[in-house]
């Protein structure tokens, strides 16, 4: 707890007015101070602060109190962190500080890091030698000239004990360098903790040092590229955000926060004019991280990730945070694999203006690269993709958002909403920091050929459970609840059985089915490898016997002959053959319809290229709609008979 006085230190030690001015431009009248209100938006001033009171008040919105309130309201804070936060601008130790941490106090470690910078930069500036001249060559190869390197405070870091001794004349104790983690005890013996490296100085919101960032020069063994800070008392890369002290005020003024991945590229987009740039300090993205924007009333946060695996497995990391932020969540990974350094390199900060513009919400990026991973032509195969996305929206499990993608993603896969729920509620949490996404190689992709092209039967062959089970399509229970195919639609499972039917009657009658052959061709299949069947069989020539239809489906899909037996409909005695063969496509065609429905309703509910695409699809699901309503009257008629 903070004691009362402690709080009464604070209080005396804030400047109110001062305090306010920040972000409020104030006018005196008498004894007190007026502006417009931050909370709410007013063109005439009905905000005022009293120093004499050490109070605030808004007679437009009704709110007012202490300075301790005016810190909560403007930064998000509950009281304590309030006090903390005040505490911490003005320097003073809280005692609550000094008796948990039984250490070094944290004003100390903050004098020591500062002092630790302004070396570094000495160093870099006019340091003699090959370290620093390269560190000064590695700097200017980013386009970061002396100039830059003075604005951010960029050092280089010699190592050999050169700092050790420097804070140590300057009466720093061992036990504080190594609490800043600016040193190391090697058996009795302080060491620099960071050694020929570029070092990038890590700030605090109101722009004291508080940890380092250092990056090698050249490559060696077993040497991370980079080495951070540790936690410290001084310092949680979970809690800060590099270059929030100077990106704040272009937040608040924006609307708008863009998070990079590195140092690099927040000084490169600084100096290129996206002053509202930060990045995660060592670490991925989090929920403090995403309070620590919140405080500057941000409306958009942009997530600038580098376009390589790194860059989507970010993305994927912040998709948890969707439902706890009023901020719109969205993502921009760059093309080409370029980092954003030097994608403004190459092509310059217009250029990634309208790539920023252009910035889609975070879920359907997510969406559209985890899924691209796997192959979706057959039904067992999306079951398995249900299975992968079901993991990755499990921290939802609890959200008002998991009705809307537990919809969406059952309409993209042909599943069951209920059953698709399901799966992501029963689905673990898993650690996103340790999780790859899923791969090419691990969704086992086949591609269908396109008509012409020549293929090896190998080069189809299906996982044993790509194609769904027979109990699973006919009229009989479908699979008990739970059953991994049980998340397939109702409508996709009697699709496949359709398409089967289809097959079979194109074995059987091949001649006959060649008259449908426009219709076939518009049809959206189910599994893929059943069109693949097919065009195999409907390119036999005119006359060719059954067994050698079978044989051409054979060629492209090893199980054909398994998948052609189940035929039904064809031996259906109480109607005529042609009836029979309408019926059979005339199924096919309507659940192929309603199939394609439900994907153009998953398209429209995510961003579309522009309002014309958008006014396509839409024509395109309401010719579907008539369609369908025409096949089921027809389908109706033949029943009622």
């Amino acid at each position: 707890m903070i004691s009362d006085e402690d709080k009464e230190r604070v209080r005396q030690a804030t400047d109110f007015v001062q305090l306010v001015a920040e972000t409020v431009e104030l006018r005196q009248r008498g004894q007190e101070f007026w502006g417009c209100c931050p909370f709410h938006g007013e063109k005439t001033p009905s905000f005022k602060v009293n120093p004499a009171t050490g109070l605030w008040h808004c007679f437009g919105c009704g709110d007012g109190g202490d300075v301790f309130s005016y810190v909560q309201r403007r930064e998000g804070l509950e009281f304590l962190d309030a006090v903390r936060y005040l505490a911490d601008r003005a320097g003073i130790e809280l005692h609550e500080e000094r008796g948990a941490s039984r250490g070094p106090k944290k004003t100390r470690l903050m004098e020591a890091l500062g002092e630790a910078e302004s070396y570094f930069h000495t160093m870099l500036m006019r340091g003699k030698g090959p370290g620093p001249d390269s560190a000064r060559r590695y700097l200017a190869g980013r386009g970061f000239g002396s100039d830059v390197c003075r604005r951010w405070g960029l050092g280089f870091a010699p190592g050999r004990g050169s700092l050790v001794s420097l804070l140590r004349e300057k009466g720093f104790s061992p036990a504080e360098l190594v609490a800043a983690d600016l040193a190391q005890d090697r058996s009795g013996r302080l060491v620099d903790r960071f050694y020929d490296r570029v070092m990038f100085p890590i700030h605090d919101e109101m722009g004291r040092t508080i940890a380092f960032g250092g990056r090698i020069l050249e490559k060696r063994d077993n040497v991370a590229k980079y080495l951070n800070t540790r936690d410290t008392a001084a310092f949680n890369k979970g809690k800060h955000l590099y270059a929030y002290d100077r990106a704040k005020e272009a937040m608040a003024a924006t609307g708008e926060a863009i998070v990079c991945e590195g140092y690099t590229d927040v000084i490169a987009m600084h100096e290129a004019g996206f002053t509202n740039t930060v990045a995660a300090l060592g670490t991925a993205f989090r929920l403090d991280h995403v309070r620590l924007m919140e405080r500057q009333r941000v409306s958009r946060i942009v997530c600038l990730f580098d376009g390589d695996a790194a860059g989507q497995r970010a993305a994927e990391r912040a998709v948890r945070y969707l439902d706890q932020t009023s901020a719109a969540l969205l993502c921009v990974v760059l093309p080409d694999n370029l980092d954003p350094m030097e994608f403004l390199s190459e092509r310059g900060a217009d250029a990634l203006r309208a790539v920023l513009d252009g910035a889609r919400p975070l879920m359907e990026f997510v969406f559209e690269k985890r899924l691209s991973a796997h192959d979706l032509s057959a039904p067992g195969r999306r079951v398995r993709a249900l299975q992968d996305m079901a993991s990755l929206l499990a921290p939802l499990k609890r959200s008002v958002l998991l009705d809307e993608y537990a919809t969406r993603l059952a309409d993209i896969l042909g599943m069951d909403v209920e059953q698709t729920k399901r799966a992501i509620c029963d689905a673990p949490v898993r650690d996103l920091d340790e999780a790859a996404p899923a791969t090419a190689a691990r969704a086992r992709r086949a591609s269908v050929p396109e008509r012409g092209e020549e293929h090896s039967s190998a080069d189809y062959a299906p996982a044993p459970d790509d194609y769904l089970p027979l109990e699973a399509t006919d009229a009989a229970p479908a699979p008990a609840a739970g059953a991994p195919l049980a998340a397939l639609s109702s409508d996709e499972r009697m699709q496949v059985a359709a398409e089967r039917e289809l097959l079979s009657a194109i074995a059987t009658r091949p001649d006959e089915m060649r008259g449908y052959g426009e219709r076939i061709a518009s049809l959206n299949w189910c599994d893929e490898r059943h069109e693949a069947m097919a065009w195999a069989m409907l390119s036999t020539p005119d006359g060719s016997a059954p067994s050698d239809v079978v044989a051409a489906a054979t060629a492209v899909v090893p199980e054909a002959p398994r998948l052609l037996s189940g035929g039904r409909v064809m031996g259906e005695s109480e109607l005529s053959e042609q009836k029979r063969l309408d019926l059979i496509v005339d199924t096919a065609e309507l659940l192929s319809s309603r199939r394609r429905i439900r994907q153009i309703r998953a398209r429209l509910k995510g961003s579309l290229p522009d309002e014309a695409s958008a006014e396509a699809l839409f024509a395109e699901a309401t010719a579907l709609q008539r369609r369908a309503a025409e096949l089921s009257r027809a389908l109706s008629s033949v029943s009622s008979e």
